[in-house]
């Protein structure tokens, strides 16, 4: 079974903001699989289902971002998960906006989501699906950034972006982490004409 994780904030406040791209992944996934996210256990929204031939786990923690690590603990201990088999999902900084990157092990880039997981999961190995946010065009403050909504231009490229990202997952689900890296690394959304 794969442990498929986005990093968010519960709340309606957070819903639309570009630090809440792991559970708009998440909701993009269980739409497109038919998981529904009804269970409520260990912190998390959870939807038990299959994709890509395997058994899945989708997982929105309900923690806070600063504090995602105790829920993906919890639900690592109960299901037993291998951590070669965890899949974390989170907006990313250092990407330009709209470009994805898969990657397996390595730090945590400062992102506060990841720094929790990595450690009460006691290690950064686990596959990772990078969301990028790009940074702001001036040195406004990064925290108020990632909390704010999508700006206009942006919004209309975001639906093929959940969709690429639904996607690579699969594709980690039902190839590996190599073989999705090879296919999706570096792809970036260039639709500029979709409608808002």
């Amino acid at each position: 079974m794969h442990l498929i994780i986005g990093l968010g904030n519960p709340g309606r406040r957070y819903e639309k903001t570009r630090h809440n791209m792991g559970f708009r992944v998440i909701d993009q996934l269980a739409e497109a699989h038919d998981i529904p996210l009804t269970d409520h256990r260990f912190d998390s929204v959870v939807g038990k289902g299959a994709m890509g031939g395997g058994a899945v786990l989708l997982a929105k923690p309900q923690t806070f971002m600063n504090l995602s690590g105790q829920a993906v603990r919890g639900l690592f201990d109960y299901f037993r998960i291998a951590t070669e088999n965890v899949i974390v999902v989170h907006d990313d900084l250092d990407l330009p906006f709209a470009e994805i990157r898969l990657k397996y092990g390595g730090g945590h880039g400062g992102h506060k989501g990841l720094i929790s997981v990595m450690r009460h999961l006691g290690t950064g190995d686990f596959c990772r699906v990078r969301m990028g946010i790009g940074r702001p065009s001036t040195r406004e403050d990064v925290e108020r950034y990632v909390l704010e909504p999508f700006a206009l231009e942006e919004r209309g490229r975001l639906s093929m972006l959940l969709e690429t990202a639904v996607e690579a997952i699969g594709e980690i689900v039902s190839s590996g982490i190599r073989t999705a890296m090879g296919k999706y690394n570096g792809k970036a959304i260039k639709n500029f004409n979709e409608e808002v």
